[in-house]
């Protein structure tokens, strides 16, 4: 095998198996809804996803590092790594407001709370 392909296969294996880091997360509910602040350094908005099934809501990221041409390591101490952070939510929340913002490496979740109905009066009929 070349030594070209056992460093693409080196690199494809060390990739898969990235470093995998539960972010620090801030939660703050409001009248209207959750915020949630989550940190994210180095990861750009598409290497991120934002999944939501049944109950639980998951974030992932990847960081990606690359170099310019000519650019090497001296030291390397923050390398490519994935972040995954599930939250579970419940029927309080309206599904479909969910926003997200990315800015400066902190991920701005809004998760708005369903509105209260209103008290109805039901009319009485006579027969």
């Amino acid at each position: 095998m070349s030594e070209i392909v056992k460093k693409e296969n080196a690199v494809a294996k060390e990739k898969a198996n990235l470093p995998r880091y539960r972010p620090a997360t801030d939660i703050l509910e409001r009248e209207d809804g959750f915020y949630i602040y989550i940190d994210l350094p180095g990861v750009k908005r598409e290497n991120m996803v934002i999944d939501l099934q049944d109950d639980e809501l998951t974030i992932s990221g990847k960081t990606s590092l690359s170099l310019g041409e000519g650019e090497h390591f001296v030291e390397m101490q923050f390398g490519d790594c994935e972040y995954v952070r599930s939250i579970s939510i419940t029927d309080i929340i309206n599904r479909e407001g969910i926003k997200a913002n990315l800015d400066n490496g902190v991920l701005e979740l809004h998760l708005p709370k369903v509105e209260k109905t209103q008290p109805k009066r039901i009319s009485i009929t006579q027969n």
